[in-house]
């Protein structure tokens, strides 16, 4: 058996126990995780370790097949510009470049990748509740470290212990992402425009982006972090019909399209359709007071 790939220490530094609250350390050989008081957590055969408290169920997340899209779809370069976008809101401001970052709901690790390469002083954690895409994170770069966790729920990470929290089409915990980042650190958030994919959304009938985007997203941070900048990207590929259903096949609308039925759509789209990426990127900085952002961790006591 060859032996494991250790874990960067740096990231380590930055869990907590999910039980307890306290900082975690690396067993012996990198076989997984333990805390003081004795909690502990194997690393999987892949890579990576699973963070959940006895008995906790996180949401099913990604599965095997939209996992395995996600990869191609990724590899393939169609999102390097988003990854572009994001790396620059990461490394912009005026706090020097950070050292460590959060990537929640991250999938398979591919976007904080990109920003790492950008970062060589930098580490990360890769944070998503699908086991499928954590056997690929676990891979993605050698300065990151991939975890099951929920990120609906107390986040296994010490308090103002991270400089950038990433969301790209995932959710957001504005309560806890506030409670991870140092004072003055910030969030940078990806989310899809109104016109996002908009000439594949009525031939083969995908979710809508909700025209109440913004002030969702709003409230799911106030009052606990505060808006400092926004940037759109936009972007237009020429997809052929396989790459299509692979686009398809990794996002949300998989869950909720008949295969039969988008099968029968996008063999009736032209052989390579234009597709419009539209894409908007805002960042939030945490306050150094305020509700709901002291360093104080509710876990510990």
């Amino acid at each position: 058996m060859s032996p494991r790939r250790p874990w960067p220490a740096g990231a380590v530094d930055l869990l907590a126990c999910p039980v307890c609250a306290a900082p975690l350390a690396t067993r012996p050989d990198d076989a997984g995780l333990r805390c003081p008081a004795g909690h502990s957590f194997d690393r999987a055969r892949q890579g990576h370790v699973t963070l959940l408290p006895p008995g906790h169920v996180p949401p099913s997340g990604d599965s095997a097949a939209m996992v395995g899209d996600r990869v191609a779809f990724l590899a393939a370069g169609h999102y390097a510009g988003v990854t572009r976008a994001l790396a620059d809101a990461v490394t912009a401001g005026d706090d020097g470049p950070p050292r460590a970052l959060l990537d929640l709901g991250g999938g398979t690790g591919h976007h904080l990748a990109g920003v790492l390469d950008r970062l060589p002083d930098a580490v990360g954690v890769v944070l998503d509740s699908s086991r499928h895409a954590a056997r690929r994170a676990a891979g993605a770069h050698p300065r990151a470290l991939a975890v099951v966790a929920d990120a609906w729920a107390r986040l296994p990470v010490r308090p103002a212990a991270v400089d950038r929290v990433l969301v790209v089409f995932a959710p957001r915990n504005g309560r806890e992402t506030a409670r991870v980042l140092r004072p003055g650190g910030r969030l940078v958030v990806v989310t899809p425009a109104a016109d996002h994919l908009g000439e594949l959304v009525g031939p083969l009938g995908l979710l809508q982006v909700d025209p109440d985007k913004a002030r969702r997203l709003s409230a799911a941070l106030d009052p606990h972090l505060r808006p400092v900048a926004a940037t759109a990207h936009r972007d237009r590929l020429e997809l052929d019909r396989a790459t299509v259903t692979t686009l398809v096949g990794m996002g949300p609308h998989a869950r909720h399209l008949d295969p039969e039925r988008l099968a029968a759509a996008v063999a009736a789209l032209p052989e390579r359709t234009p597709v419009t990426l539209s894409l908007d990127v805002t960042t939030w900085v945490r306050e150094p007071a305020g509700p709901g952002v002291s360093g104080h961790d509710p876990g510990t006591t």
